[in-house]
Order: structure tokens, then C-alpha cells, then sequence
């Protein structure tokens, strides 16, 4: 079975930075895109930051320019570097990815998330 695990998240003060990584059990080469996803207390889920496996981007309107997505498929690994962190971002961050299965259909894999909390 396929497995993601988020590391990296914990508390900064506002204006610090931070980078959230997203371990696979499977090479990154399998999945069609990879994605960070977010949610506050109280607030809808929502995407972040997303990279496809010919390695194009796309960000919120909300963290563009302060967060930044990458890969290296040597470890099988995502990041999400966090410049600027601001008491919005703070969220419990999830690793998402898709693969198209044998037969055609779109499964998708979530991880565990990790806690972001930014103080003022």
C-alpha cells in the first residue's frame, strides 16, 4: 500500500519560515501529481500547493510568493518551504497524491498531516 508521511511542521513566530516534507513509500515518479493541502479549525480544507510529475506548479492566491513546492525523486520526497508564515497559515498541512490505477480510475493517498501553528 502506498504511504505518505509529513514531517516538518511545529511552531514559528509570524514572519519565520518553515519546510514541511512529504515522504513516500513509492517513487514519486508513480503518482500524477502531488499536492499540499491545509485546514484550520473551523475552516474548510483547502489546496496550497500543488506539482505534477513533469514537475508544473500551482499555489493559492493566498501563499503565492512566500510558499514554494518541489520535488527530489531521488528520496521520494515533497516539500513545501514557508516563507513569511503569518497567523493564517496556521493549519494542519496534508500530503495528497494521485495515481491512475490499471483500469482507469484516479485513487487518491492522504497522509497523516502535521501541525503548523504561526504565534504573533
Amino acid at each position: 500500500q502506498v504511504q505518505l508521511v509529513e514531517s516538518g511542521g511545529g511552531l514559528v513566530q509570524a514572519g519565520g519560515s518553515l519546510r514541511l516534507s512529504c515522504a513516500a513509500s513509492v517513487s514519486t515518479f508513480s503518482f500524477n501529481n502531488i499536492g499540499w493541502y491545509r485546514q484550520a479549525p473551523g475552516k474548510q480544507r483547502e489546496l496550497v500547493a500543488v506539482i505534477s510529475n513533469g514537475g508544473s506548479t500551482n499555489y493559492a492566491d493566498s501563499v503565492k510568493g512566500r510558499f514554494t513546492i518541489s520535488r527530489d525523486n531521488a528520496k521520494n520526497t515533497v516539500y513545501l518551504q514557508m516563507n513569511s508564515l503569518n497567523s493564517d497559515d496556521t493549519a494542519v498541512y496534508y500530503c495528497n497524491a494521485d495515481r491512475t490505477m490499471g483500469w482507469g480510475a484516479v485513487q487518491n493517498y492522504w497522509g497523516q498531516g502535521t501541525q503548523v501553528t504561526v504565534s504573533s
